[in-house]
């Protein structure tokens, strides 16, 4: 059998020119974790795999052509969101003029949801995988062109022009028997990705998932990768995962990007103890839901040497939150961040402005509800339907009785308000948005709990530093430089 070869992309999210400058592209770069698993995935079958991140990598332009000239791969891999895929369709024009037989692959969340559409749109894609990619692709490229009926979870054109989605498979992947991510893979790894800034105690910092999909249906979450399903690693994989990063490349923090880390309480418990007994001296962040987090359960994770929890509490305005997330609590938030606090973990809460149903009474009633927080840190996101949550359809659907909504692809990145909700106007929200950071950054505990980073948070300090105007415009604005 002729060994096949794959290029793995990651797009930009925004225009080229803007990479070396971009501040939230050095505030925040997450390595593309899907495309290594992929990687390793692939490597294991003995399918040559190489990855270009144009996050990590802002001339990636003159890599690809370099690698399109060189090595001719049979098949080219893009892993978008929303705001990458027309960067990624980009790509995929120039490379196919290089080398014209390579067949163009799409995946991840953009095009998971919206499947048929996309190759009824964009016809130099020649296959979209929906939902998890690494069984899937494998078999698109072991398979001949005659039988691609046969594999699940793909959609593809048809000799006489029609499109075909296969549907979707229906034994998923056990999470414990997929390799790491090939993070050698990754240009620069680990030094090329960064945290976001007071969010880590020390460096090498990385990034790690262990999980995959989501046992809520908030109406602002895509689901269209992992449907309704909820799966993750056991508490020994988890902990041999970090090992190897420790052994491998000195990895001393890691921020876990799970949607629900502490749903299921006996695998972190058992994960906590490992990390107690036997010491590997990292520290880790994670997200949670206010549900799934109590003093005992925060004691042991504290000990394992858990140093920042994210809560997401969208808003402060509880009438505006039951319409969008279950379990609308948010006595019972604020009694759970105190008790995190309790326990010496940094708290993050992350929000969004804009909802539909946002007001200007209820933007109030989250920064009056935020303020009487006692959290270390937040992050105020501007409200995007994305193509795949409950909330996009509705949008949709009603139309301009519940907002305007500007579909732009590209600026779909939760830094601008593309949607509108009713009564209010996106230059106001742009003043109630700035207004919101700036109260922040006033209050006396903010600032002094930015003071005290200097010495919990050195490196945070020092990238602040060299960009220190280029931070400061981000957080106030939310705009790239």
């Amino acid at each position: 059998m002729i060994q096949k070869k794959i290029l793995l992309i990651h797009p930009l999210g925004y225009n080229l020119a803007n990479a070396g400058t971009d501040i939230s592209r050095k505030a925040n770069i997450m390595p593309p974790l899907g495309l290594a698993g992929i990687a390793a995935y692939l490597d294991r079958l003995q399918i040559k795999s190489h990855i270009i991140d144009c996050y990590a990598e802002p001339k990636s332009d003159a890599l690809i052509i370099k690698y399109m000239e060189n090595e001719k791969p049979d098949f080219i891999g893009f892993s978008c969101t929303t705001s990458s895929f027309l960067d990624g369709i980009r790509i995929a024009e120039y490379v196919k003029k290089i080398v014209p037989e390579t067949r163009i692959v799409f995946g991840g969340v953009h095009v998971s949801s919206l499947k048929e559409k996309i190759l009824q749109s964009y016809h130099v894609i020649d296959y979209v995988v929906v939902g998890e990619g690494e069984h899937t692709l494998h078999q698109l490229l072991r398979t001949n062109e005659t039988d691609l009926e046969k594999i699940k979870n793909i959609v593809f054109r048809k000799k006489n022009g029609g499109i075909v989605f296969t549907g979707y498979r229906k034994k998923l992947i056990d999470l414990d028997t997929l390799p790491f991510p090939a993070y050698e893979k990754l240009p620069g790894y680990p030094s090329s990705y960064k945290l976001p800034i007071f969010n880590y105690p020390k460096v090498p910092s990385a990034s790690c998932i262990s999980s995959r999909g989501c046992p809520y249906s908030c109406s602002y979450c895509d689901r269209s990768v992992f449907q309704k399903s909820f799966r993750y690693n056991s508490a020994q994989y988890l902990y041999n995962h970090l090992k190897y990063l420790k052994d491998n490349f000195n990895i001393r923090h890691i921020n876990f990007y799970d949607d629900q880390f502490t749903f299921n309480r006996p695998r972190v418990e058992a994960f906590a103890r490992l990390m107690i007994e036997n010491p590997l001296k990292m520290t880790f962040n994670c997200a949670a839901r206010a549900e799934h987090l109590d003093f005992e359960l925060l004691k042991l994770m504290k000990a394992a040497g858990c140093w920042m929890i994210s809560l997401g509490i969208e808003t402060g305005d509880e009438k505006l939150l039951a319409q969008h997330r279950q379990n609308p609590d948010l006595k019972m938030m604020r009694d759970k961040i105190h008790l995190i606090k309790k326990t010496g973990i940094r708290v993050k809460g992350l929000l969004m402005m804009g909802l539909p149903g946002e007001s200007e009474e209820s933007i109030k009633k989250s920064k009056a509800y935020v303020f009487a927080l006692p959290i270390d840190d937040f992050n105020l996101a501007k409200f995007t339907p994305f193509p795949g949550s409950p909330i996009y359809r509705k949008i949709k659907e009603q139309g301009e009785r519940i907002g305007t909504f500007n579909e732009d692809w590209e600026k779909m990145d939760c830094m601008q308000f593309l949607f509108v909700p009713k009564g209010l106007t996106k230059e106001r929200m742009e003043v109630l948005f700035i207004d919101f950071y700036k109260s922040h950054f006033k209050r006396a505990k903010v600032l002094i709990g930015y003071v005290s980073m200097i010495w919990q948070s050195p490196d945070s300090w020092i990238r602040f530093i060299k960009d220190i105007t280029g931070f400061l415009k981000f957080a106030f604005t939310n705009k790239r430089m």
